[in-house]
């Protein structure tokens, strides 16, 4: 059977499921909220079928320390099948999602149909280029393993061709690196490329001039960690400038074709690492009404019960979702924490609407954010009190440490880091699936 008959095929069928009387709750999505929401069902008596097009959960705010060489991929990891292993009716499918036909009550997939009772989407976000082609088809984003592995591939094999390169300029951009948003994901990238530098660089290339290495951090606001207070961003920033790294604020990128960053200042930077963290939009699934979507952020409307608009058995949960309150006009923050906190809530109402009772609200409980610059450097910002220092970054390491899935995870990231402190090294320097560029 060649491709276009299996599509055709998949199209038509429905996916190889048991029959059951329980009612069947359908999750798209195996990410923070998916997961959280799994786990919370495991003593409904309901059939749960997860799909996701990978067979494995990512601990995302782990990214930029495979992309620097800090963590193996199978730290920050782990198996859906084994994180859901207790559910007695549970079934995971490696798929991608076509589309919703909410008329029929169905999802379809490129390895055929599935029908639900209730659907819930949970596919997060990918990444947005806000409609500039040019840095689209030239930039290396670092949402998933994948990425992360092409960033931490592409950034050894520059320092390889920039040990054997005589022509100081091209030397030069290739030991640039250009990251556009000074997020959370973009100041601890940035913070760990300029670790690199200071700590293992040095004794890895002996014969290079490790100060022609340069991190360039962009932002078009005025600060760097927009989120958070303003201590935290001014803390940060001090961080950030006595690492080295060269920050280019109130600055907007404008282009980048491979070689030249182009801003709107007129300036241009030449590089060969061009890391885009600037922004997100949400992972839509096609087939919903479009009074359900907001289409300027790409997230489904939904309301306090995370039910999306105009249909009554579908739920959005996670960074997918846009819930409009009193605190959050705009949506919530998509964050680790209102996907996990919304994802445990629609577990118990959907055990409400199994029992015919009301469902409860959701009231988002902010716990605080954090972000890491570098050793012994982080910031934090908790409901009544903020800090910064040696403090902050032990509680952000304690913290990530904890929120991982699996006992192996934890004792491995917490090995590693272990010896990365000691022995101020990042032992994953492996350049194990070249990355080949566009250009």
């Amino acid at each position: 059977m060649n491709g276009k008959s299996f599509l055709i095929f998949a199209l038509n069928t429905y996916m190889n499921l048991p029959e059951t009387t329980k009612k069947r709750v359908v999750i798209i999505g195996a990410g923070f909220a998916g997961i959280s929401l799994a786990k919370k069902l495991r003593k409904l008596q309901v059939q749960v079928v997860v799909i996701d097009k990978h067979n494995y959960h990512t601990f995302q705010p782990l990214l930029y320390q495979v992309s620097t060489g800090g963590l193996e991929p199978d730290s920050i990891a782990y198996p859906i099948r084994k994180i859901l292993k207790k559910l007695q009716n549970f079934y995971f499918r490696l798929a991608v999602v076509d589309k919703i036909a909410p008329e029929l009550k169905e999802v379809h997939t490129d390895i055929g149909k599935i029908s639900y009772d209730y659907l819930v989407i949970a596919t997060g976000t990918r990444t947005n280029y806000f409609g500039n082609k040019e840095i689209e088809e030239n930039a290396m984003p670092m949402k998933s393993v994948p990425q992360a592995l092409n960033i931490r591939s592409l950034m050894l094999q520059n320092f390889e061709l920039a040990d054997n390169c005589e022509e100081l300029e091209e030397r030069k951009a290739l030991l640039n690196f250009c990251i556009i948003g000074a997020g959370p994901t973009g100041v601890e990238l940035a913070g760990a490329f300029a670790e690199l530098k200071k700590h293992v660089f040095p004794k890895d290339y002996r014969h290079l001039n490790i100060d022609e290495m340069e991190i360039h951090l962009f932002e078009g606001s005025g600060a760097v960690l927009p989120p958070m207070s303003s201590k935290a961003s001014l803390e940060a920033r001090k961080f950030l400038e006595n690492f080295g790294v060269h920050l280019h604020l109130n600055t907007i990128v404008k282009g980048y074709d491979g070689d030249l960053v182009k801003m709107d200042n007129g300036q241009e930077i030449r590089t060969r690492n061009f890391i885009w963290t600037a922004g997100v939009t949400g992972a839509v699934v096609e087939g919903l009404s479009d009074d359900a979507l907001i289409k300027r952020v790409n997230r489904f409307r939904v309301d306090s019960y995370n039910q999306i608009v105009g249909h009554p058995n579908i739920f959005a949960i996670g960074d997918i979702a846009y819930m409009e309150t009193e605190t959050y006009p705009k949506g919530h923050p998509q964050m680790a924490q209102p996907a996990i906190q919304q994802g445990e809530l629609l577990a118990v109402n959907i055990e409400r609407l199994l029992k015919g009772s009301a469902m409860k609200p959701f009231v988002y409980r902010n716990k605080g954010n954090m972000a890491t610059v570098g050793r012994n450097k982080a910031v934090v910002d908790l409901p009544g009190i903020e800090f910064g220092g040696f403090f902050a970054w032990f509680i952000w390491m304690f913290v990530h440490l904890m929120s991982l899935v699996g006992f192996r995870n934890r004792v491995i990231v917490f090995f590693n880091w272990v010896y990365n402190y000691i022995n101020y090294d990042k032992a994953a320097r492996l350049i194990v699936r070249p990355f080949k560029t566009r250009t």
